[in-house]
């Protein structure tokens, strides 16, 4: 693309005929629309100056070149330019500024195409922006600007615009020079170099460097204008000898380049080396018209040639060609030494590659490392591809949803980004948390809107707030902000922890009223009962109503009914049990002893048995109690089991009497004997025992609680309850012996 001169003298076209002269090479359709938005321009920006005392108008003018001459821009972003200028002084103008859109569309109304005015007002947006939200952070600012580009051009206006400002950098006072150059360095070269844009790119660094360390500037560019002549002559000896044998096998081209002042200068501070010590202050690129299937080959012929003539330096050859690097780049790099010893980068590659290194997968800005970005490397594709397309057809409006972000901002300003698809309510939770409890709404661009509208980049959202506003579960199915998630999970749980204390509240005084017992178990069943998965829902069912507490109250009685039923059916089968146990023992019972039980020497009748618990003996007081399994068990009257048996089991107990048995049948027992706390008396408590013939089967001490006294456990055998009698009064005689038990 041709440049320009114009905008480097800093004319001004004040006369119409200048105007002619620039709109010549456009057709008359496309003339008289540049025009009528010139003097649009013209006409709001009269009287107000730059700060060299030129007229503002002169800006726009010098943009308007740099779109069409340097960029290669068509009329429709031309007029853009100039109507940008001037629509956006009028809007600023305005007391009480009305929505954007609404005011471009009463401002022009039919009289330009909806494709310019989309320009204009991305141009507007993206010159609103605080550039002190951004913190000079190049990521966020590029999504910024990306968000208002509906229309790709807006993006490349923008940075046409920028250079205007950078190559009049010195009419600015020496803050806002300062402060523009650090702009420039941090968001505006960082956005020209991944749209590859490299003219403009390599220019604004080389000013920036001027006004930010204008000593070294000078001093690399005094240096480079010093050896120009001696990098052509080196140039042009280093092709000589090889151009006359490439020729006669390849058609290729050659690519010579400079480095910039900026570059060189990087490579000296990094690498801690002088001028002199930069390698690649030039490269020569032999460029290769070769079929697909013999690209390496021609490529390493090349090299061959070029290494067979000068002397390479193996440490620096780079073979992207036979291993392309990840991102798909393909190249032959290799550093020779020509007969002088000065060294020369050289890179081989074909057309194909080339094309791809500059305009494809892998362009120049992302093999030198800057980090690529999904999303917005497809945006970027499109725009390079609406850039090599002149065709009116090429201008197509892009899906700005490619990226994952949106850029929206408060009433005062504030920038926000929140995630694509984020509604009132994401915004509202990331402004604070609070706001997003009570949002009832919100004004996007002055109109009134839902919770649930989703928001788009640019956006004015202003939150509104009902102090009675409820958090709802429901707002988890449109939010997508994890902020927004998290704080309404969070809420949820607050409100339902406060719901279940209530519903908890609520039961427990029902209980109470009813006169049962509540308790954790009880909550757990009533909460199966009623089909929740948790207590605390059964709770929150409570406090909302959707469960009644007389539903309680009757699964309760019925409960209780049941249990009744389950007792009384429990009762009446252990009371036939034992009916029918009594029927098979009827045997025992005979008729000369009436409705008794005879006791006789057979102990170890299944009829009976002598109960553990209590151990009964010849003579003393008994009655039997009818088992469901083991027959009848014969227990003392002054068993400890006895009153529970008589009292709640009278169906189930037996008289008995004892017959007169033989002397040599044997009953077991146990006594305890509290005595003083000498554990000499333990054998003269056996011997009163064994002395009155009772037959000794264990015997034990424990000490007492009391710390004086100890507890003597016999287990013996005897006769009958007048033996044991006997034994008793022994063992009482012995000194320091205070009271027996017999259990």
């Amino acid at each position: 693309m041709p440049s320009s001169n114009f905008c480097q003298k800093n004319d001004y076209l004040a006369e119409m005929s200048d105007i002619k002269d620039f709109i010549a090479k456009f057709t008359p359709e496309e003339g008289k629309l540049i025009r009528s938005a010139y003097e649009y321009a013209e006409h709001i920006l009269a009287g107000r100056m730059r700060e060299n005392g030129e007229p503002f108008i002169t800006h726009p003018i010098n943009v308007a070149y740099i779109v069409s001459n340097e960029i290669g821009l068509m009329a429709d972003a031309v007029a853009a330019v100039f109507l940008h200028e001037g629509s956006r002084a009028k809007y600023m103008q305005q007391q009480e500024r009305e929505d954007m859109s609404a005011f471009l569309a009463k401002e022009f109304g039919k009289s330009y195409s909806t494709e310019i005015v989309t320009m204009v007002e991305g141009l507007n947006k993206i010159s609103g922006i605080d550039i002190k939200e951004t913190k000079l952070n190049e990521e966020v600012y590029r999504k910024l600007i990306v968000s208002y580009s509906k229309d790709p051009r807006v993006t490349l206006i923008k940075l046409a615009d920028r250079m205007e400002v950078m190559r009049h950098l010195n009419i600015f006072a020496k803050e806002k020079i300062a402060r523009k150059n650090m702009e420039t360095i941090k968001l505006y070269i960082p956005l020209a170099h991944k749209l590859g844009m490299y003219n403009l790119k390599s220019e604004m660094e080389d000013l920036y460097f001027k006004y930010s360390d204008p000593e070294n500037y000078r001093l690399i560019t005094n240096k480079l204008l010093a050896t120009r002549k001696e990098r052509e002559r080196l140039a042009e000896e280093f092709v000589k000898p090889l151009d006359n044998v490439l020729k006669e096998k390849y058609s290729y081209k050659l690519k010579i380049r400079t480095k910039t002042a900026y570059s060189i200068w990087k490579k000296m501070v990094k690498q801690g080396i002088p001028f002199e010590g930069v390698y690649d202050l030039f490269a020569i690129r032999f460029i290769i018209d070769a079929p697909l299937e013999k690209e390496q080959d021609y490529c390493w012929d090349v090299y061959s040639y070029v290494t067979r003539e000068y002397e390479p330096d193996i440490k620096r050859l780079r073979d992207w060609l036979t291993t392309p690097k990840p991102n798909g780049y393909q190249s032959l790099h290799i550093t020779v030494h020509n007969k002088e010893g000065v060294a020369i980068e050289v890179q081989i590659r074909t057309e194909r590659m080339d094309l791809i290194a500059e305009s494809g997968d892998a362009s120049h800005w992302r093999y030198k490392g800057i980090k690529a970005e999904a999303g917005f490397d497809d945006w970027l594709k499109n725009v390079r591809e609406m850039l090599n397309d002149n065709s009116a057809d090429g201008y197509k409006e892009l899906d700005n949803n490619l990226l994952n972000e949106i850029v929206v901002f408060t009433p005062a300003g504030e920038m926000k980004q929140l995630p694509k698809g984020s509604t009132v309510l994401d915004f509202a939770f990331n402004v604070h948390s609070k706001l997003g409890l009570k949002c009832s709404g919100a004004k996007i661009n002055g109109k009134l809107s839902p919770i649930r509208a989703v928001l788009s980049s640019g956006d004015t959202v202003e939150i509104m707030r009902n102090k009675n506003q409820k958090v709802s579960a429901d707002w988890l199915s449109f939010v997508v902000s994890s902020r927004a998630r998290s704080r309404i999970r969070a809420a949820l749980k607050e409100e339902e922890g406060r719901k279940s204390l209530i519903g908890r509240e609520i039961i427990e005084r029902r209980l109470k009223n009813w006169k049962i017992d509540y308790s954790e178990e009880l909550y757990s069943e009533l909460s199966k009962a009623f089909k929740y998965k948790t207590i605390g829902d059964l709770f929150i069912a409570v406090n909302d109503g959707s469960l009644d507490t007389s539903q309680i109250k009757r699964y309760l009685d019925e409960r209780e009914a049941e249990n009744q039923r389950r007792k009384e059916e429990a009762q009446a089968k252990e009371q036939m049990e034992a009916q029918e146990s009594q029927s098979r023992l009827g045997k025992s019972i005979t008729a000369s002893t009436g409705d008794y039980l005879v006791i006789n020497d057979k102990l170890n009748n299944v009829e009976f048995k002598m109960a553990k618990c209590c151990n009964p003996i010849f003579g003393d007081d008994v009655f039997g109690f009818v088992t469901s399994s083991k027959g009848i068990t014969i227990h003392r009257m002054s068993c400890p089991n006895a009153a529970r048996l008589l009292e709640r089991y009278p169906y189930r107990t037996q008289k008995v009497k004892w017959r007169q048995i033989s002397t040599t049948t044997q009953f077991q027992t146990t006594l305890k004997v509290i005595a003083e706390a000498d554990e000499s008396l333990g054998a003269s408590i056996i011997g009163a025992a064994t002395g009155q013939g009772a037959l000794l089967r264990s015997f034990s001490i424990e000490k007492r609680n009391r710390g004086n006294e100890f507890n003597f456990m016999l287990g013996i055998t005897v006769s009958n309850n007048s033996h044991l009698d006997r034994i008793l009064q022994e063992i009482k005689k012995v000194k320091g012996v205070r009271n027996i038990l017999r259990s």
